[in-house]
């Protein structure tokens, strides 16, 4: 590179970063905050970028500014609750949205399937698809971004899934004036579609609600959809891109319900060629290559890393040049300008929520453009170290720590175990975590386990977690607070649990089932009772999310009750922290309540915070500062770094 370029635009975005005497303790204020800006694109000319901007308090609005001295063109509010789930530019000049619905800070947006577009300068804006208009020819329904043209001509391809239907089809649209055209349509609920670069759908895919996987197949001109040669492979094949003369796929591939690995074969599924592959855990991430294919690969396991099919290409070499810039960082590449000059490219770290940068090709320049977040000092925060241990079982498995600023080789801290959510999503990552740099930067040392029931590590892996919420899957927990105990990194005396949503719930469960192990449990938006979460909450109100709980959960009704906490708050015998949002509907505000009354009962009544119109998670930042300082203090009572070892 000629040259680096450092200047950010503060006047802009607010992003100034702030600054503070290293002895002060890093301001609650600074974890409180949410994002400022996700998801950014590059307009295909280079000339804009559209942003998801949050307002504060669940206000979300795309924003699209002139790259050339960052003018602000448009500005659209969306609804309180909701935000972009999906965003591309259709043409030089129109922008696609995808919309969803916020449940909650603690969860990712739920898909609405509304697609709206707009003009670069807000004009011309038009609800393209969803369940609020019907469209000539077309049923209401739900609609999905599935591809684009080579050429960005204002056209998208969509998939549509028609309210009480059976089928999948997919559409050509046209963003500017919202007519469609069919060009796919399978008698199957629920299934994606691959298309070639001309546009031509080629494969279909696709899981039941009994979660059988389902793979289909067309001819060259789309159409004659058969069951694909390539799912008869004995392995689960899963495509995702077809080469540039349409003669190869690119799918992720596994076997015996093992991690995936990415793969290359001929359009029958023969002649695969293993392209990145972990014995540990699944591929992660595709970089795409100015051309529009995928010339690499991420493993996740620990810090990403890079692996390149062709290790000489310009591709390679060039994202490799680019990786060099940002030693203690991983770069990933958003999307690239049509004639291939610049790219929107992302780089973050264990200690760093992230930069989009610009880099031009021609000027053989990286220029700072937007930052996630403004009030993370990267210097302030500590590493998060990836660990391997095993389950009493025998089985592997991983997780992090994550250490205090400055400290190299943790001995007898104060822990805080972290169990994630879910629990059948992607693991803990090496990227920044804001309740365990938070936790980190008060003096203690976080530990987080990827139990089985995890995503990440193939389907098997996931599926051992199935109905063993709160017996296998607590027990991974526990056996990791005991490897960190053998190894000296923790004070047995100073450990607390603290998690959000199903973290919660094992904060909780943990205490209950390891009560010598724990000295307090604090629970954020949690699942406390699991006969009433298989009935009232939101993900119980679909028939998608009832399949899903009589898949994950069983329906043997004594088994949830010996599972919930709050039928074991008796067992339950150390200090415990409920906080809960009133208006919550994922792990509805009942939960919590019952909670609270088992344990009073039991005779160990629990520090309390019901947060008004906060739903799974909080969104005004004044409240996740309040429960930042209630659950510092709550920790320093029991567990407190100020305590000699």
């Amino acid at each position: 590179m000629k040259r680096w370029c450092i200047a950010v635009f503060p006047a802009v975005f607010g992003l100034a970063c702030a600054c503070v005497q290293a002895a002060e303790p890093v301001p609650v204020e600074a974890f409180a905050q949410s994002d400022s800006v996700t998801s950014p694109r590059i307009s295909p000319d280079g000339r804009h970028v559209a942003v998801s901007a949050n307002l504060g308090e669940g206000n979300h609005a795309i924003v699209v500014y002139r790259i050339e001295g960052m003018q602000q063109t448009a500005l659209l509010k969306l609804p309180r609750y909701e935000q972009p789930v999906d965003m591309h530019w259709a043409s030089d000049t129109r922008l696609l949205v995808a919309k969803g619905r916020l449940v909650g800070s603690r969860e990712k947006p739920v898909a609405t399937g509304e697609i709206i577009a707009t003009d670069f300068d807000g004009r011309h804006q038009l609800y393209v698809f969803g369940y609020q208009v019907r469209k000539t020819g077309m049923d209401r329904g739900f609609g999905v971004i599935e591809g684009f043209p080579p050429v960005r001509n204002g056209h998208f391809y969509m998939r549509h899934l028609a309210a009480n239907s059976s089928r999948s089809m997919l559409y050509d649209m046209d963003a500017e004036r919202g007519t469609s055209r069919l060009v796919a349509d399978i008698g199957k609920q629920d299934m994606a579609f691959v298309l070639d670069p001309g546009g031509v759908p080629r494969f279909s895919f696709g899981t039941t609600d009994d979660n059988l996987y389902l793979l289909y197949q067309a001819n060259a001109q789309g159409k004659d959809w058969q069951p694909a040669s390539a799912g008869k492979s004995g392995g689960k094949f899963v495509p995702f891109a077809i080469s540039a003369d349409g003669s190869e796929v690119f799918a992720t591939y596994s076997t015996d319900g093992g991690p995936a690995f990415l793969v290359r074969s001929d359009l029958a599924g023969a002649r695969r060629t293993t392209l990145a592959s972990d014995p540990f855990g699944s591929v992660g991430d595709v970089e795409w290559s100015t051309a529009h294919q995928p010339f690499a690969a991420t493993i996740a396991n620990g810090r990403p890393r890079s692996v390149y099919f062709d290790e000489t290409s310009v591709a390679a070499q060039e994202h490799r040049q680019i990786s060099s810039k940002f030693p203690d960082h991983y770069v990933t590449y958003v999307n690239h300008t049509a004639d291939g000059n610049v790219t929107l490219l992302y780089a973050y770290s264990d200690r760093d929520p992230g930069t989009w940068y610009l880099f031009n090709r021609n000027k053989a320049t990286i220029e700072p453009l937007l930052a996630a977040r403004g009030s993370i000092d990267p210097a302030r925060m500590g590493e998060r170290r990836h660990i391997r241990f095993k389950a009493s079982d025998g089985l592997e498995l991983d997780g992090y720590l994550t250490l205090p600023a400055g400290v190299q080789a943790p001995r007898k801290l104060p822990m805080v175990l972290l169990p994630h959510g879910g629990p059948h999503v992607e693991g803990d990552q090496w990227a920044f975590d804001n309740d365990a740099q938070f936790l980190a930067s008060r003096g203690y040392l976080v530990l987080q386990v990827n139990y089985r029931g995890s995503e990440g590590r193939g389907d098997a892996f996931e599926r051992a977690g199935y109905r063993h919420w709160g017996t296998r899957v607590q027990d991974d927990l526990i056996d990791g607070v005991r490897w960190t105990i053998a190894q000296g990194y923790t004070d047995p005396d100073r450990i607390c649990s603290y998690g959000a949503s199903f973290g919660a719930y094992s904060a909780m469960m943990v205490a209950a089932r390891a009560p010598e192990l724990v000295k307090c449990a604090a629970g954020l938006s949690g699942l406390y009772d699991l006969a009433s979460f298989a009935t009232d909450s939101d993900t119980a109100s679909t028939s998608y999310g009832r399949n899903y709980i009589a898949r994950v959960l069983g329906n043997d009704r004594n088994e949830w009750r010996t599972s919930s906490p709050v039928h074991l708050a008796g067992q339950i015998k150390v200090p415990v922290l409920l906080a809960h949002g009133e208006i919550d509907k994922r792990t509805p505000y009942a939960q919590a309540v019952a909670m609270k009354k088992a344990l009073e009962s039991a005779g160990n009544a629990p520090e309390w915070m019901s947060v008004p119109g906060e739903a799974h998670g909080f969104y005004k930042d004044e409240n996740n500062a309040a429960f930042y300082r209630r659950l510092e203090a709550f920790l320093a009572r029991n567990i407190g770094t100020t305590k000699s070892p």
